[in-house]
């Protein structure tokens, strides 16, 4: 194995820029599965008048669901066998959107009025966008201290904290 010292980018895979960069891009990767699936589970809950709990369940689970549908599908494109996907996805995602499905439900539920603002609402809407940028940037340190570690996103973009490729080029994946 190559030292960091002996690379020739200059980066190491825990070096602060390029660690930065990958948590950056699992947390982008995270935010946008847990978008799609947290506004599209307001949108119905509110729409079809799912109770706040109601509609939060269903917003966490379409989160989920897109969150690890994003994750896999790529994976599952490129060959992998189904029962491959599935652990990965779960080590590159679960406590990013789980995180982010806490802060955001969260600050919604906090919100006077904006779970029950309705569609039209800008009080709805921007609850809803401040939510979510906020659990991005929470979710953020977490994504940073997973990918240091080799776990969560790390294994997706092939490093481990000692720069090993963390899946194979065959698409098995490595003991992680």
């Amino acid at each position: 194995m190559e030292s960091d010292a002996n690379r020739h980018d200059g980066l190491s895979p825990t070096s602060n820029r390029t660690l930065d960069a990958v948590a950056l891009s699992a947390t982008l990767h995270c935010l946008t599965g847990c978008a799609i699936g947290e506004v599209t589970g307001m949108v119905l809950g509110t729409a079809l008048g799912f109770s706040e709990w109601g509609t939060v369940a269903l917003a966490v689970a379409l989160a989920f669901l897109f969150g690890y549908g994003l994750t896999s599908l790529p994976l599952l494109r490129a060959g992998m066998a189904f029962a491959a996907v599935v652990p990965i996805a779960l080590a590159a995602d679960t406590l990013s959107i789980a995180t982010m499905e806490i802060v955001d439900n969260a600050i919604m539920l906090a919100v006077p009025g904006a779970m029950e603002a309705g569609l039209d609402s800008p009080l709805f809407w921007g609850a809803l966008a401040v939510a979510l940028v906020i659990a991005g940037v929470v979710a953020y340190p977490v994504n940073r201290w997973l990918i240091a570690r080799g776990k969560g996103h790390a294994v997706l973009h092939g490093n481990d904290e000692h720069g090993n490729g963390a899946l194979h080029p065959s698409g098995a994946g490595r003991e992680l």
